[in-house]
């Protein structure tokens, strides 16, 4: 079992929800109830001021989890559920994009797994994307997981990171998507 906590934006946050754990760790001893004193505790990434701090916030952590949906929507302004506007909702957007890479790379920077939740992990054409910036692991409903996992086992992960550099080359949805 691992405690993540969502919605962190700074890092004044993450730090005033572990100091609730600690005093639930020790109410928890006060009564003698066993925990694990070791569980990992993390944070979902969902919001750009954590992006954008994400190398404060790995060293507090010991994963990241990235909602990338709503990374997606707070990062384009979109509301995804308005149908005047969900069309706008772009999860191959090269600055979404580049805000999950970044993420990534602070938590490998720090020695931490991080991992994706959302919508992005179970697209055919997002999955390969993600793996080629080093995700640890993809999150996803049990129907997406064979058509990703055949996905996966036809590609290598070499084969990812040249599909993510051609990809990240481009500077529109519309080049992304081509």
């Amino acid at each position: 079992i691992k405690i993540m906590f969502p919605m962190i934006s700074g890092l004044q946050e993450l730090r005033m929800a572990k100091e609730i754990l600690k005093e639930v760790r020790r109410e928890l001893d006060l009564v003698g109830m066993p925990y694990d004193p070791d569980m990992e505790v993390g944070i979902m990434i969902e919001v750009p001021s954590a992006v954008a701090i994400a190398e404060f916030l790995a060293q507090e952590c010991d994963f990241f989890s990235l909602g990338t949906n709503d990374l997606i929507q707070y990062s384009l302004a979109i509301d995804r559920v308005n149908e005047r506007v969900a069309h706008m909702y772009e999860p191959l957007h090269p600055g979404v994009l580049r805000l999950i890479m970044a993420a990534v790379q602070a938590g490998h920077a720090a020695g931490i797994q991080v991992s994706v939740c959302g919508e992005m992990a179970a697209d055919p054409v997002s999955a390969p994307i993600l793996l080629g910036m080093g995700l640890d692991e993809l999150s996803m409903s049990s129907l997406a997981i064979p058509r990703i996992k055949r996905l996966i086992r036809m590609a290598t992960i070499e084969e990812c990171r040249e599909y993510l550099a051609e990809i990240l080359k481009c500077k529109t949805t519309v080049e992304v998507h081509r």
